[in-house]
């Protein structure tokens, strides 16, 4: 009889011990200047490693990250590399685990249950987790429905158990930060209007990110292809075409990141023989995708026949539209 898996903590949504080789790949997936890599690695090190004599001091540290942006720019995925590129780097000191909140577990309908939820994953579950292993990295996507802005939240359309839930935030956060240093929180928003701004007054850094320019996007497009290249290695010239590919970026302007690697989807399902064998790709299949802006598309034309679809299907397989059935071979 197989072992039953122990259940997670209340809003917790997945515990990973680092590091782990299946989190390798989301460092380098999120394309942005090396900058932000390292001015992240550096403030997540500093905490972890260093949190405890940081704490002695008087502007006390609140191993707190806010990354912001407009959805698609990668926040989540980076966190979770970020998490896994500083477990690497402090592997000889011990492992890291990463524990991820699901926000939305904690608002009640009923009256002062948000507030407990709350104080229980802060003062109860996180210092039990971050006691089993030397660093502790908490990632909380949507953390706006964390830690609700207080200051346009109305009474009279807003729950006081919002406020109050909130003011837990607040108070678990300083307990954290107070109780256990190499503790590290980071987090991500949408909408970082609607955090409470005592919320990121305590944060050590926010981030902001923005849409990818035409060179991120070109160079997304290009890593793209790579990976394409590792499963159809027929594609590899395309790789070499670095005019076409910065035409193609030129055509998604405005996209995020997510877009644009969708993009690279959308054009394999242009045609049928490129469906069949993503080998046939080309950078038209790319420039129509794009012109239909990825996968948004209006259906209009006459749909083909399942003969013209599929000349090479024997026809006593088609299915047979005129009198509604399948026929099978006996």
């Amino acid at each position: 009889m197989a072992a039953s898996v122990p259940a997670l903590p209340p809003g917790v949504l997945s515990l990973h011990v680092l590091p782990a080789e299946h989190h390798d790949r989301d460092w380098d997936a999120i394309i942005v200047p090396a900058a932000v890599k390292e001015r992240l690695l550096g403030q997540a090190l500093l905490t972890l490693k260093h949190g405890r004599k940081l704490a002695q001091l008087a502007g006390l540290p609140h191993g707190l990250i806010v990354l912001a942006g407009p959805p698609g720019t990668g926040k989540t995925t980076l966190a979770r590399g970020l998490a896994q590129v500083a477990a690497l780097a402090l592997a000889r000191d011990g492992a890291t685990t990463l524990v991820e909140i699901n926000p939305h577990a904690f608002p009640s309908d009923m009256l002062g249950e948000s507030q407990r939820n709350i104080m229980r994953l802060l003062q109860d579950t996180i210092p039990e987790i971050a006691a089993r292993r030397p660093f502790t990295v908490v990632l909380i996507d949507e953390v706006e429905s964390f830690a609700v802005r207080r200051s346009t939240a109305s009474f009279d359309t807003n729950p006081v158990d919002v406020h109050r839930a909130t003011d837990a935030v607040m108070l678990g956060i300083d307990e954290v930060a107070r109780k256990l240093p190499a503790v590290l929180f980071v987090t991500t928003t949408n909408f970082i209007e609607a955090i409470d701004e005592a919320f990121l007054s305590r944060a050590d850094l926010v981030m902001h990110f923005a849409l990818p320019d035409q060179a991120t996007i070109a160079r997304i497009l290009d890593a793209s292809l790579a990976e394409l290249a590792v499963q159809w290695p027929g594609l590899r010239p395309l790789l070499k075409s670095t005019g076409e590919i910065a035409e193609i970026a030129a055509l998604c302007g405005g996209w995020n990141g997510r877009q644009v690697r969708k993009l690279v989807l959308a054009a394999l399902a242009q045609r049928l023989e490129v469906a069949r064998n993503p080998a046939l790709l080309t950078f038209d299949d790319l420039r129509e995708a794009a012109r239909k802006r990825g996968g948004v598309e209006w259906a209009g034309a006459a749909a083909p026949s399942s003969k013209e679809l599929f000349p090479d299907v024997p026809t006593e397989l088609m299915h047979d539209r005129d009198h509604g059935h399948d026929h099978e071979r006996s």
